[in-house]
């Protein structure tokens, strides 16, 4: 039989196979691959509206914890673990551990982190941010940066005009501020793939169409939906906050270039793999990908650092170690 020790156990959201999201990858990935370091994972989905929980869906949170045995390693999701304090108050007999994928800066979350052994984070700019709003210790707060899965080389197009956008269709991912840039380029050939969910929130999807229909980009822009393969010439992300950008990993593994908002941990996942710009500045995003389409020196120079930085990317394997390291 294996021991407490040995088994680490995951809160995890009940959605985590069903709804894609970075944190949802991510979660699966490590619970996955644990078997690497000798750990075995047992897995405990929870659901509930997280991080805007009901009672009843803390109620479930508490059985689920009050079945797990006496100083056993359970690791929380932070959607769920940073909107439950009083559940995670309850639970001291147990080693938890809050694996914080997006902080949500609340008084819960202060006060879930007192009762907590540790913290994972999934970047080094979160962990600051931990250390520095929560004054909370920082040889507490580990860090295990997302891993990328080898992928062969995208080549691209000569004129590199297919853009693509990999992100949920939220405001909080800025695909207005695309758009908003792209209305400025109509003297050049491209199309943007927008390929994300389309289900988190109708109503910015609703804005986002009329937007792009009054800037006469119906033809060039496509809101596609989720996608389980994707490429393009050149990837644009102009989120207004990002913990770390997956997404910018998983084209820099293709060797894709990037030209991405400087918010949160984007530029560790960039690297020298291409263009950081401000953050909701549409005439800044709209500079880069004019050099990028006219200036075929800097399409070649940037795929060259897509491809640097391509070999400096992180496994899931190695994410793993470094995420078992900190339990």
């Amino acid at each position: 039989m294996t021991s407490a020790v040995q088994t680490v156990h995951f809160v995890v959201p009940s959605d985590i196979d069903a709804t894609p999201s970075g944190g949802n990858v991510y979660d699966r990935h490590v619970i996955d691959r644990l078997g690497i370091v000798g750990r075995v994972p047992a897995e405990h989905p929870v659901a509930g509206a997280w991080p805007h929980p009901s009672p009843a869906d803390l109620d479930r949170l508490d059985q689920a914890l009050a079945a797990l045995p006496d100083r056993a390693t359970v690791v929380v999701d932070g959607l769920i673990g940073s909107a439950a304090p009083a559940v995670l108050a309850r639970h001291q007999r147990l080693r938890l551990i809050l694996l914080m994928h997006m902080p949500l800066s609340t008084p819960e979350e202060a006060a879930a982190l007192r009762s907590v052994s540790a913290v994972v984070t999934t970047s080094q700019w979160t962990r600051r941010l931990v250390s520095s709003w929560y004054a909370y210790r920082g040889d507490r707060v580990h860090v295990a940066e997302p891993g990328v899965d080898a992928r062969p080389i995208h080549p691209g197009t000569a004129a590199g005009t297919q853009l693509i956008c990999v992100a949920a269709v939220t405001p909080g991912k800025g695909q207005d501020i695309l758009v908003d840039a792209l209305a400025t380029l109509t003297d050049l050939e491209w199309t943007l793939d927008c390929a994300g969910p389309l289900d988190r929130d109708p109503a910015y999807v609703d804005a986002l169409r009329k937007q792009i229909d009054a800037a006469g980009l119906t033809d060039r822009i496509v809101l596609g939906g989720v996608r389980t393969r994707w490429n393009g010439d050149l990837l644009c992300l102009a989120s207004r906050g990002e913990t770390y950008g997956m997404v910018i990993g998983e084209a820099l593994a293709q060797g894709m270039p990037v030209v991405a908002a400087d918010v949160g941990g984007v530029p560790e996942a960039l690297g020298r793999g291409g263009l950081l710009v401000p953050p909701d500045d549409p005439a800044s995003f709209a500079r880069a990908v004019r050099s990028w389409l006219t200036d075929p020196h800097v399409r070649a120079d940037l795929r060259t650092a897509a491809l640097a930085r391509r070999s400096s990317l992180t496994g899931w394997d190695e994410t793993v170690r470094r995420f078992a390291a900190a339990l």
